[in-house]
Protein backbone atom coordinates (compact mmCIF):
# COMPACT_ATOMS: atom_id res chain seq x y z
CA UNK A 1 0.00 0.00 0.00
CA UNK A 2 1.46 3.31 -0.94
CA UNK A 3 1.03 5.83 2.21
CA UNK A 4 2.17 8.90 0.60
CA UNK A 5 0.20 12.06 -0.47
CA UNK A 6 0.31 13.86 -3.83
CA UNK A 7 0.22 17.20 -3.47
CA UNK A 8 -0.91 19.55 -6.08
CA UNK A 9 1.89 21.92 -7.09
CA UNK A 10 1.11 26.06 -7.00
CA UNK A 11 -0.85 28.37 -4.99
CA UNK A 12 -3.69 28.47 -3.37
CA UNK A 13 -6.08 31.59 -4.03
CA UNK A 14 -5.66 32.82 -0.37
CA UNK A 15 -1.62 32.57 -0.79
CA UNK A 16 -2.19 34.82 -4.11
CA UNK A 17 -4.57 37.16 -2.30
CA UNK A 18 -2.46 37.78 0.34
CA UNK A 19 0.74 38.23 -1.75
CA UNK A 20 -1.61 40.64 -4.22
CA UNK A 21 -2.38 42.87 -0.94
CA UNK A 22 1.05 43.22 0.30
CA UNK A 23 1.85 44.19 -3.07
CA UNK A 24 -0.70 47.18 -2.83
CA UNK A 25 0.10 48.30 0.42
CA UNK A 26 3.75 48.71 -1.13
CA UNK A 27 2.66 50.47 -3.95
CA UNK A 28 0.14 53.09 -1.71
CA UNK A 29 3.46 53.92 0.51
CA UNK A 30 5.79 54.08 -2.34
CA UNK A 31 4.01 56.47 -4.91
CA UNK A 32 3.49 59.66 -2.58
CA UNK A 33 7.22 59.49 -1.48
CA UNK A 34 8.48 58.70 -5.36
CA UNK A 35 6.13 61.72 -6.24
CA UNK A 36 7.60 64.30 -3.53
CA UNK A 37 10.52 63.41 -4.65
CA UNK A 38 10.64 64.60 -7.92
CA UNK A 39 8.58 67.41 -6.82
CA UNK A 40 11.94 67.92 -4.91
CA UNK A 41 14.54 67.16 -7.58
CA UNK A 42 12.65 69.88 -9.76
CA UNK A 43 12.86 72.60 -7.40
CA UNK A 44 16.09 71.34 -6.30
CA UNK A 45 17.21 72.11 -9.99
CA UNK A 46 15.41 75.39 -10.69
CA UNK A 47 16.90 76.63 -7.08
CA UNK A 48 20.51 75.89 -8.39
CA UNK A 49 20.28 77.55 -11.55
CA UNK A 50 18.55 80.69 -9.74
CA UNK A 51 21.99 80.46 -7.54
CA UNK A 52 24.43 80.38 -10.53
CA UNK A 53 22.45 83.56 -11.77
CA UNK A 54 22.63 85.30 -8.05
CA UNK A 55 26.08 84.41 -7.47
CA UNK A 56 26.69 86.11 -10.65
CA UNK A 57 24.94 89.16 -9.88
CA UNK A 58 26.97 89.26 -6.79
CA UNK A 59 29.97 89.80 -9.23
CA UNK A 60 28.15 92.38 -11.02
CA UNK A 61 27.58 93.90 -7.97
CA UNK A 62 30.96 93.98 -6.61
CA UNK A 63 32.52 95.36 -9.83
CA UNK A 64 29.58 97.78 -10.16
CA UNK A 65 28.27 99.21 -7.05
CA UNK A 66 24.54 98.24 -8.16
CA UNK A 67 23.10 95.57 -9.80
CA UNK A 68 22.72 95.69 -14.07
CA UNK A 69 18.81 96.95 -15.08
CA UNK A 70 17.12 95.88 -17.57
CA UNK A 71 13.83 95.32 -19.48
CA UNK A 72 11.18 93.55 -17.79
CA UNK A 73 11.19 89.57 -17.75
CA UNK A 74 14.70 89.85 -19.94
CA UNK A 75 16.49 86.57 -20.41
CA UNK A 76 19.20 85.88 -18.17
CA UNK A 77 21.65 83.34 -20.05
CA UNK A 78 24.09 85.18 -22.33
CA UNK A 79 23.17 88.54 -21.14
CA UNK A 80 26.27 91.25 -20.90
CA UNK A 81 26.47 91.20 -17.02
CA UNK A 82 26.64 87.24 -16.46
CA UNK A 83 29.48 84.23 -17.80
CA UNK A 84 26.52 81.94 -18.15
CA UNK A 85 26.84 80.51 -21.69
CA UNK A 86 23.89 79.15 -23.69
CA UNK A 87 23.74 75.49 -22.44
CA UNK A 88 24.70 75.45 -19.08
CA UNK A 89 21.63 75.90 -17.36
CA UNK A 90 19.69 73.54 -19.45
CA UNK A 91 18.73 70.35 -17.02
CA UNK A 92 16.04 68.11 -17.20
CA UNK A 93 13.45 70.22 -16.77
CA UNK A 94 14.27 73.61 -17.62
CA UNK A 95 15.85 75.19 -19.93
CA UNK A 96 17.73 78.07 -20.34
CA UNK A 97 14.46 80.39 -21.38
CA UNK A 98 12.86 79.36 -18.42
CA UNK A 99 15.00 82.06 -16.65
CA UNK A 100 14.06 85.78 -16.55
CA UNK A 101 15.81 88.81 -14.46
CA UNK A 102 14.42 91.52 -13.93
CA UNK A 103 15.69 95.02 -12.64
CA UNK A 104 14.69 98.58 -13.20
CA UNK A 105 16.27 100.40 -10.17
CA UNK A 106 19.83 99.10 -9.71
CA UNK A 107 19.08 98.06 -6.21
CA UNK A 108 15.94 95.29 -6.37
CA UNK A 109 15.84 92.45 -8.47
CA UNK A 110 14.12 89.47 -9.40
CA UNK A 111 15.05 86.20 -11.04
CA UNK A 112 12.39 83.63 -11.76
CA UNK A 113 12.18 80.82 -12.94
CA UNK A 114 9.23 80.16 -15.43
CA UNK A 115 7.28 76.83 -13.55
CA UNK A 116 5.09 76.13 -17.05
CA UNK A 117 4.01 72.92 -16.42
CA UNK A 118 6.94 71.66 -14.03
CA UNK A 119 5.77 73.59 -11.17
CA UNK A 120 2.64 75.00 -9.54
CA UNK A 121 4.03 78.13 -9.76
CA UNK A 122 6.88 80.39 -10.60
CA UNK A 123 10.26 79.75 -8.63
CA UNK A 124 11.46 83.34 -7.86
CA UNK A 125 15.05 84.60 -6.19
CA UNK A 126 15.50 87.93 -5.09
CA UNK A 127 18.40 90.46 -3.80
CA UNK A 128 18.20 89.23 -0.58
CA UNK A 129 18.48 85.45 -0.72
CA UNK A 130 14.55 84.63 -0.20
CA UNK A 131 13.08 82.06 -2.48
CA UNK A 132 9.64 81.51 -2.77
CA UNK A 133 6.87 79.67 -5.46
CA UNK A 134 7.69 76.33 -6.82
CA UNK A 135 5.12 73.92 -4.84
Amino acid sequence: MDWTIKRKSGFSLVELMIVIVIIGVLAAVAVPIYTNNVIKAKMSEADASLGSLRTQLRVYYGENGEYPTVSPADYAIGASWNDIRTGELTGKYFTDSSYTYLCTDGTNYTITCTAGDILKTDRTLNQYGALAGGL
